[in-house]
């Protein structure tokens, strides 16, 4: 326009239409097949009243099932709880004390994360075996005379599945330490408190997002790993996770896995929510 301002158009980095093909990408790959496996749920629910809820009917009035719930919460549970205290001295030490070390324990902790997880599980088989390094070691040493059999069980689920998890805890629990100010603890230090009371009134509740995170994140990490269970527990420890891959492959009762698989997705969710409004509140403050 002559004699006027031209109008400034807003700035916009794509246009809409270029979010098409991830949409699509998402409802193919992602949307799709989460409403079939919820479809098929329902299926060879037979006749009557609950016909399509029969399979998770199933799920929770019968007590093995229901027992096997029970004991995936469990084992989530307790995975979570080890890695928590495995997790956070490594990340205090690595916050606080690591400084030029920083590179190499991160790079200790992202390295396996780049491993097969069949890799790793195979490599636990190798120490737990009958005649391998713990066995040997034991023996050596005079604790034990002949072999124990720690494959088979639950003892080497958890410590196959920190090993796989623990990294998660760390990495969560550093990111919230290194945003807490050291002064606050030196204040707490020169005011009389001991190293108990200032990580106790000090350094915990401010690195608490940071566990809360962690813990989500493990929980529900926990809640659908079965490979590490059925290479290293061999049945002992039995989970929901474990379950799928045995209706599926085993008795092929694909309505009742499916189930199984939307009573972990909806135990996922409620997990990302949580960790979501934890996410929400630290920005808030």
């Amino acid at each position: 326009m002559a004699g006027g301002r031209r109008r400034s158009r807003p700035f916009r980095l794509a246009r809409n239409s270029w979010t098409i093909p991830g949409l699509a990408f998402l409802v193919i790959f992602y949307v799709a097949p989460l409403v079939k496996n919820a479809l098929t749920s329902f299926d060879e629910g037979g006749e009557g009243t609950g016909a399509y809820l029969s399979n998770y009917l199933r799920l929770v009035t019968d007590a093995f099932y229901a027992g096997v719930l029970v004991e995936t919460l469990m084992v989530s549970l307790i995975v979570t709880l080890l890695c928590l205290i495995v997790g956070y001295p490594v990340a205090y030490f690595m916050v606080r004390y690591g400084k030029r070390w920083n590179g190499i324990i991160v790079f200790c902790l992202i390295a396996p994360l780049l491993t097969s997880i069949i890799m790793r599980t195979f490599g636990w088989q190798v120490i737990f075996a009958r005649r391998g390094v713990m066995n040997v070691l034991l023996i050596d040493l005079g604790i034990i005379e002949t072999p124990l059999d720690f494959l088979r069980n639950p003892v080497s689920v958890y410590v196959g599945l920190v090993h796989v998890l623990a990294p998660f805890m760390v990495l969560s629990i550093a990111a919230v330490l290194q945003a807490v100010d050291i002064r606050l603890e030196e204040a707490a230090r020169v005011l009389g408190a001991g190293r108990f009371n200032t990580f106790r009134h000090v350094t915990w509740p401010l690195s608490l997002e940071g566990v809360m995170n962690g813990c989500i994140l493990v929980f529900v990490l926990t809640n659908g790993s079965f490979l590490t269970m059925l290479l290293l527990g061999d049945g002992s420890v039995k989970t929901i996770a474990l379950l799928i891959y045995q209706q599926f492959n085993l008795t092929q009762n694909v309505g009742f896995a499916s189930a199984m698989g939307n009573v972990l997705l909806l135990v996922a969710l409620v997990g990302l929510i949580l960790q979501s409004r934890l996410v929400r509140s630290g920005a808030e403050r």
